[in-house]
Order: C-alpha cells, then sequence, then structure tokens
C-alpha cells in the first residue's frame, strides 16, 4: 500500500493561493509560471518547472513550483526524484510544510530493517514528520478562497499524514505501542476516516497482539466504499491473522 496523495483539488487550492501572493518580474516569468499550474500530466509540469527554474532562477516562485514537480514525481511513482525536488522546495523555502511531509513519508516507506542508513533515514523522516506537524499547525490559511473550515479540515489531514508517517517510522523501528499511537491518532485526527492508515493500524494493533482491536478496524475498512480492492485484501488478511491468533489461545 503506498501512502496516498493528496487530491489534484486541494493541491491546486493551496497552489493557487501561495501564487497568487507572490509578485512575478516580467510577463516571461508570468507565462512559464502560469505554464506550471497549467500542465495537464506529470511530466509536461516537471518539465515546466525546469524551465521556470532554469530562466528565472531568482523567481519568488521557486520553493512553490520545485513542490509541484516533487508531487508530479511522486504520482508517477519516481521516489528517488521525488525527493530530490522536494529537498530542492525546501532549501528554497525552510517551512515548506508540502515538502517536508512528502519526504518523510518517502523516506518511511523506503526504509528496511537492514539498511546500513536506516536510523540515519529513519532520524531525518521523523524530524522532518515533526516539523511539518509543527509548521501546519502555525500556517495561515494560503488561499482567501478556502473557507475556514475547509482549511481547518486540509490541516487536519496535513497533520494526520505527519502521524501516519511516524507511524511507518515506528514499525520499521519495531517499536509497535508507538506505531498504533501514531497510527490512530492519525485515524482520529483525519477530516474523513482513511481506509489505508486504518488498515495499517490494524496490522499494528496485530503485531502488538490487540487481536480484537484488529478485528473491529479491519471489519471497518471491508466496509468502507472508497477502500480499494487492496487494501481490502490488505485488511481481510489482518482480520484473518487476528481470528486465527485468537483461536490458537482457546
Amino acid at each position: 500500500m503506498r501512502k496516498r496523495v493528496f487530491s489534484c483539488a486541494v493541491v491546486f487550492m493551496i497552489a493557487a493561493g501561495f501564487a497568487a501572493a507572490q509578485k512575478v518580474k516580467s510577463k516571461k516569468e508570468a507565462e512559464a509560471v502560469q505554464a506550471v499550474q497549467n500542465a495537464k500530466t506529470p511530466d509536461e509540469r516537471v518539465a515546466a518547472v525546469d524551465a521556470l527554474i532554469t530562466k528565472f532562477a531568482d523567481t519568488q516562485f521557486k520553493s512553490w513550483a520545485l513542490q509541484m514537480a516533487a508531487d508530479a514525481e511522486q504520482r508517477k511513482g519516481d521516489t528517488v526524484k521525488a525527493l530530490v525536488y522536494a529537498q530542492s522546495a525546501l532549501d528554497a523555502d525552510a517551512n515548506n510544510y508540502q515538502a517536508m511531509l512528502l519526504m518523510s513519508g518517502e523516506l518511511a516507506r523506503g526504509t528496511r530493517e537492514n539498511d546500513l542508513d536506516k536510523d540515519e533515514k529513519l532520524g531525518k523522516a521523523e524530524k522532518l514528520a515533526n516539523d511539518a506537524i509543527a509548521a501546519v499547525n502555525s500556517a495561515a490559511k494560503p488561499n482567501p478562497s478556502l473557507t475556514d473550515a475547509q482549511w481547518s479540515d486540509i490541516k487536519k489531514d496535513f497533520v494526520s499524514q505527519g502521524h501516519e508517517d511516524l507511524g511507518l517510522i515506528a514499525t520499521v523501528r519495531k517499536k509497535t505501542d508507538v506505531a498504533v499511537a501514531e497510527y490512530k491518532t492519525a485515524v482520529d485526527g483525519a477530516s474523513q476516516p482513511d481506509p489505508v492508515v486504518m488498515a495499517r493500524l490494524a496490522a499494528a494493533y496485530n503485531q502488538a497482539g490487540n487481536h480484537d482491536e484488529a478485528i473491529a478496524v479491519a471489519t471497518k475498512v471491508l466496509a468502507m466504499s472508497d477502500a480499494s480492492d487492496a487494501v481490502k485484501r490488505f485488511a481481510q488478511n489482518e482480520k484473518t491473522r487476528a481470528e486465527q491468533a485468537k483461536n490458537s489461545h482457546k
């Protein structure tokens, strides 16, 4: 299961608000920024970002554009390029919480137990997740067209994503109780329940030996209309695993 990617609508509402707050220095720069916004495919967006950054190295849109490229590469499934663009976005703006969350999630998902640099990568991912949560909580509404309720929900989902990342990190570290707590915080704090995070919570409950809780959460996932077939298969496996564990102790 891959981590959820925020909907294009959310990404562009935030991006549009940011873009409106910046100033272009020429008609050519304005056209280059517009090309990033108007790109229809991930490849087109990355090409437009590269063109903007190359032609206008000092543009105020640098961090925003690089984050858009990172998001595009993540949607394509290219983790290496997504991380490179996200780091560049963060270098351009240390408060870019979207870049922090992207990097945290990719590092957490891509780290394996036997990696020689496991501690380094997980430590970086943990710091990025915590920094992103703090940045989101103190962030001002980026787009005046967002209602207060919409912005509140978006913030909830960004914070939830940070806690999901912390749950992934704890899972790799085999800190099961921490993983359960972080996934539960992610589920409870989101604007709407996310089936992927719930399935991970069920797995963490099983790892912790809390099989009744695993069954309850997995059952909820199986009843969710927006859960993909892959997520439902994962949830069913965790439900079966919990039931078998309970039966073995009878």
